[in-house]
């Protein structure tokens, strides 16, 4: 039995999971109609393309699978009643999006002296990518309270309520989008939440844009220069506010999951799954990544400096908020915002993720190596792992 799998072309290592009894189309997962679907048995997608009634009606699609963590984009109610297997990668970026929200609050002024030295951090949302942050953020010593209420309270540590939850040096979004009651996630910060930001405080959303309203954070950010925000998500993407732009203090093109550890860990999860669910043998062999590269680190630094080394030396942020300003505000091609936007998320450099990677360095003190074993990596002296 040969399978035609239609993919999104920016979805990697595709055919290395799904083997040579797998054929495998690639299209513009933005731009995709429904008639490239035709013949076509799975589909595999990301948070661009729609997948509904509208593309699937009449077609012969079987399976989607999306290799991303949420699934907004996709009407699970019409795949459930035509029978179309269905599913996700949850947890598969949620590493990648924990070191981009850490490297933006090492990013801003002194936020990450501040929540290292007693400071709390507020997490809006506690699926896979809140818990995972606040994992992070426990191992690392750092404070932190989490909103999130669809779930038990009791199952919840550190549980607070919104409020509450702005009230904290930091906030970072995780919430799904959606709009259905009693706790809809979509304009969650609007006027009044915004407001109620602490004086000096960092904002930062890398879930979805709508949970802010764009709007309501223009006005805000107009009136007050003591918050600080940082956006990898924007209301109404790949055509952003310009002005909003202007007025973060970091912004980027929806890439905050993007390292490539995530993207093959998704691409991976999907494929087993189209695997299982044709009954087609899946390849078998190693990953497709090596070892991530090796991080050389300086003795003499203060905590928060040698956390700032590790992170930076792996990603660089400033540079996605470079190009994204380039490609909006500062356009001098003949492609338009929203099109500069799709560009630097289907030509985005490779990026590899700090966690699991060696870090090289001499009379590191025990805080140090603490600090090394909390981020995931792994401590090299002398040849030897520890």
């Amino acid at each position: 039995m040969n399978i035609t799998v239609l993919a999104d072309e920016n979805i990697p290592g595709v055919e290395h999971y799904l083997g040579s009894r797998v054929t495998v189309r690639y299209v513009n997962g933005r731009a995709l109609r429904k008639a490239q679907l035709r013949g076509a048995d799975a589909l595999l997608v990301r948070s661009v393309t729609r997948v509904d009634e509208t593309l699937l009606t009449g077609s012969s699609i079987q399976y989607v699978g999306t290799t991303t963590s949420g699934f907004d984009h996709i009407d699970q109610n019409y795949l459930s009643r035509c029978g179309i297997a269905f599913a996700h990668a949850p947890g598969s970026n949620a590493n990648s999006v924990v070191e981009y929200v850490l490297t933006a609050i090492a990013a801003v002024g002194q936020k990450l002296e501040n929540i290292l030295n007693g400071g709390r951090v507020g997490i809006v949302g506690y699926g896979v990518i809140g818990r995972a942050l606040a994992a992070r953020l426990k191992v690392l010593g750092i404070r932190y309270s989490i909103f999130d209420p669809w779930l038990d309270q009791n199952t919840i540590s550190s549980g607070a309520g919104l409020s509450a939850v702005l009230d904290c040096d930091i906030v970072s979004l995780h919430a799904e989008l959606t709009h259905h009651q009693p706790w809809p996630s979509m304009h969650l910060l609007a006027d009044a939440e915004l407001k109620c930001m602490r004086t000096g405080s960092l904002l930062i959303n890398a879930s979805r844009g709508p949970v802010i309203n764009n709007k309501a954070l223009l006005a805000l950010l107009q009136t007050r220069d003591d918050l600080s925000v940082v956006l990898d998500v924007w209301e109404g993407e790949p055509d952003i506010k310009p002005d909003l732009l202007e007025r973060v203090a970091l912004g980027s093109a929806h890439i905050a999951g993007y390292s490539l550890d995530g993207k093959i860990q998704a691409t991976r999860i999907v494929s087993e799954a189209l695997c299982n669910h044709f009954a087609v043998a899946q390849p078998t062999g190693e990953s497709p990544l090596a070892n991530p590269p090796a991080v050389n680190a300086p003795a003499n630094l203060s905590d928060a400096e040698f956390v700032r080394h590790l992170l930076q030396s792996r990603y660089d942020i400033f540079k996605d908020d470079e190009l994204l300003r380039q490609a909006v505000l500062h356009n001098k091609s003949s492609a338009s915002p929203e099109q500069g936007f799709d560009l630097l998320r289907k030509q985005y450099r490779v990026r590899r993720e700090l966690a699991g990677a060696a870090v090289r360095g001499t009379a590191l003190s025990h805080p140090q190596l603490q600090l090394i074993r909390a981020l995931g990596c792994v401590y090299e002296r002398q040849g030897s792992l520890q």
